[in-house]
């Protein structure tokens, strides 16, 4: 007991988080031959953001075969585009086949990383209890922490308030007056989940977004035979889904003028479902295509479409008692508000816990926008990498797939610490940082979400893309396959410090 006592206190690697990059890393080190690690999740079950997302409809908009690791296929996807109890079940079973729970300390957030220049390691103080460890893996992801706006008098309202991922589940929507505020991802799937119950759905919509027709469908019990029993085809299938995609990034990254004919193909599909001249009007969209996230929905118009809902075309601006005020002055009665307004993406909370080497937190490091090397590495900041970091965010394919892509950087990251023997770390150069940032922004100058017209969640507080990856996830791929030495400074303990361990250990 004694022994495993220890073991908790220091390990060599330490994952923060247990959604996708959590498991997958978990997965990959385990791989590599690295068992000393632990997995520090705050909540007390996996599944990250598919975890704390159960809202009505909560639906994922890439196809189940892309939207799942390539070394953990699952031949038994229900749909075409999964639910959320489906994607979660799945993480579920990624964690029990490759047997991760014991690695997993769940109920334990940490609270602050600091770096200890002394023993070169990372000092972590968790709400379960402190430990340090070589290298941490922050897997907290993007879509972790939700935002809700700052609205005048919102203390005020009498009825119940909550965002679209901490949906209280014990409150029953039929037949109340419900306020949806936002209309990204996450509306245009509770819109039409909850509009037959209630009995009046109003949308504060600040912009309209572009949507696109859901082709969602059963899988048959044959195909799923099929991938049962010939496991290439469930890869032929996940080529060509991906194949698909890879084609269309170019319109994105290059040549935005070609998204024209895609938005012709939504308008044409809102006007099957919107016939009242003034509401399409509200729901039509003044910026490019692809600007902001597109929607993939089949029932968010015919909802928008039905006498309950109302569609109020400006942002929420005040709340006095239960009544709401939208920025054009109309008035709305509510008895629930639901926030559908994001997450800290570009402010990534876990940013301010992170404690560098020479004393100042990730957040204020990044004061001037995040950048990190290949979207793993922030310099002054040894031995930590970042799954799903700046830059590394798609606007049209699986997140899964940059991942994986991470998970092959932090292999080599492992092998080359191993190369270079003793208690060692890597810190990124600044100048390396600074020339893949900058190769990274002038790609992002000819994308469409930089020339597309619109403000978007990909954009921080200064206007800059620090989210989304300007290629291929191919490019990205071949960026990510290994870690290029020259790139990064190589710390050893100073040799009195290293003889001083070495004498306390004897």
């Amino acid at each position: 007991m004694g022994e495993r006592e220890h073991e908790r206190e220091h390990v060599r690697v330490a994952v923060v988080g247990s959604g996708f990059g959590g498991l997958g890393a978990a997965v990959r080190l385990r791989r590599e031959g690295v068992t000393d690690f632990v997995v520090l999740e705050r909540a007390s079950s996996v599944g990250g953001t598919w975890r704390d997302n159960s809202y009505p409809g909560c639906r994922c908009d890439v196809p189940s075969h892309l939207y799942s690791f390539s070394f953990a296929p699952n031949p038994e996807w229900p749909r075409t585009f999964s639910g959320q109890e489906h994607i979660r079940a799945y993480l579920e079973h990624v964690t029990d086949v490759f047997r991760l729970r014991p690695h997993i300390r769940f109920d334990s957030e940490v609270k602050r990383m600091s770096w200890n220049a002394e023993r070169l390691c990372w000092d972590i103080e968790t709400s379960s209890g402190n430990l340090s460890a070589d290298m941490v893996v922050s897997a907290t992801g993007p879509l972790s922490d939700p935002k809700v706006p700052e609205i005048p008098g919102l203390e005020s309202f009498p009825g119940k308030v909550f965002h679209s991922a901490r949906w209280d589940h014990d409150y029953d929507l039929r037949g109340k007056r419900v306020a949806m505020v936002g209309t990204g991802a996450s509306a245009a799937q509770i819109v039409p989940a909850v509009q037959p119950e209630v009995s009046r759905l109003t949308l504060f919509q600040r912009t309209a977004p572009w949507v696109m027709p859901r082709v969602d469908r059963n899988i048959s019990d044959t195909e799923r035979w099929l991938h049962r029993q010939l496991p290439f085809t469930a890869q032929l299938r996940r080529g060509l889904l991906w194949g698909i995609r890879e084609l269309q990034v170019q319109a994105f990254t290059k040549h935005p003028g070609q998204l024209g004919l895609v938005e012709e193909m939504a308008r044409r599909n809102m006007a099957r479902s919107i016939k009242d001249p003034a509401l399409r009007a509200k729901l039509t969209p003044d910026y490019r295509i692809g600007c902001k996230r597109i929607l993939l929905s089949s029932d968010y118009y015919p909802a928008l479409a039905q006498p309950n809902v109302d569609v109020v075309a400006s942002g929420l601006a005040e709340v006095r008692g239960s009544t709401l005020v939208a920025a054009d002055g109309s008035e709305t009665e509510a008895d629930a508000i639901v926030f559908g307004t994001g997450f800290h993406v570009t402010d990534m909370p876990i940013a301010d816990r992170v404690v560098g080497a020479d004393g100042l937190t990730l957040a204020e490091a990044w004061k001037g926008g995040m950048e990190a090397l290949r979207g793993a590495s922030a310099a002054g900041f040894p031995n930590w990498m970042t799954i799903i970091g700046p830059n590394t965010g798609l606007g049209n394919s699986s997140m899964i797939l940059m991942i994986e892509s991470q998970l092959n950087y932090l292999a080599d990251y492992v092998r080359q610490l191993d190369v270079l023997g003793g208690r060692v770390a890597l810190d990124a150069r600044p100048g390396a940082v600074r020339a893949w940032n900058h190769r990274v922004q002038e790609r992002m100058k000819r994308t469409v979400w930089n020339t597309g017209g619109c403000t978007s969640w990909y954009l921080d507080a200064s206007g800059r893309n620090t989210t989304i990856w300007p290629g291929t996830t191919g490019e990205f791929r071949r960026a990510t396959r290994r870690v290029d030495l020259a790139e990064y400074d190589v710390l050893r303990v100073p040799a009195r410090a290293e003889a001083e361990k070495a004498g306390v250990d004897a």
